[in-house]
């Protein structure tokens, strides 16, 4: 059975881990890893980011894919970081990785697939100012879409909101959220995959035990740190 959790749970979950266990730099480059292995790459590629961790999976994925010869482009809805966000936004750049601010006007319809990386478990409320712009614009793309974590403008814990994103996948890192199983949360994703990123699990605060109504996917530890080789964070910058 795989454990469903709270936004609090993980949130603490999260905390201990790195405080214990994993550097934050190195769970950020496994998140990034995980959606790199659940995606079939193809044709024009565009990162959408926000202002936190979420987006800093972006940044990651940005340098992932730049190692590979994937051309991607970045979209950043915030001018913030976090500051692992900002260290792979910096080595993204480096690797001559093109970004821009995202702009109200912009249309990304030209893109084949859009990655939401935007705002994660922690939003709640609605959506507005660039967010709510950006949202819009995805939807409207007809791109494939693929959300980070959980879709910008989900609640993690209730599945309500008021402008979501609609993903042809969700790629949840760590555990499944309960969010993902309230009310009719489940329009707004296709398949979800669930990336195990070596988080420790304080405690469930649930379990899926029926197979559910959406297709669901899951990448090991094994398969997520079989792919990092020397390409992940500097040890001595972690």
């Amino acid at each position: 059975m795989k454990p469903i959790v709270s936004v609090a749970t993980m949130r603490e979950s999260d905390a201990y881990t790195i405080a214990n266990l994993v550097p934050s730099k190195e769970l950020m480059y496994r998140a990034a890893m995980g959606v790199f292995l659940a995606v079939e790459w193809r044709g024009r590629v565009g990162i959408l980011t926000g202002s936190g961790n979420n987006g800093g999976d972006g940044y990651a994925l940005a340098c992932i894919l730049a190692d590979r010869g994937i051309p991607c482009q970045v979209l950043r809805v915030s001018e913030k970081f976090s500051e692992d966000g900002r260290y792979y936004y910096e080595k993204a750049v480096e690797k001559g990785v093109p970004t821009t601010l995202f702009a109200p006007e912009d249309n990304l319809e030209g893109f084949d697939i859009l990655v939401d990386c935007m705002l994660g478990t922690g939003f709640s409320g609605t959506p507005r100012g660039l967010f709510q712009r950006a949202i819009q614009a995805i939807n409207g793309s007809g791109a494939y879409v693929v959300s980070v974590d959980i879709n910008s403008g989900m609640n993690g814990d209730t599945g309500e909101g008021a402008l979501v994103v609609h993903a042809d996948r969700t790629v949840t890192i760590g555990f499944l959220k309960t969010g993902f199983f309230q009310g009719d949360s489940q329009r707004y994703f296709a398949s979800l995959t669930v990336v195990d990123i070596g988080i420790h699990l304080l405690r469930a605060d649930g379990y899926l035990e029926e197979t559910p109504p959406f297709s669901l996917h899951s990448i090991s530890l094994e398969e997520v740190t079989g792919e990092l080789g020397e390409n992940g964070p500097n040890p001595q910058e972690r």
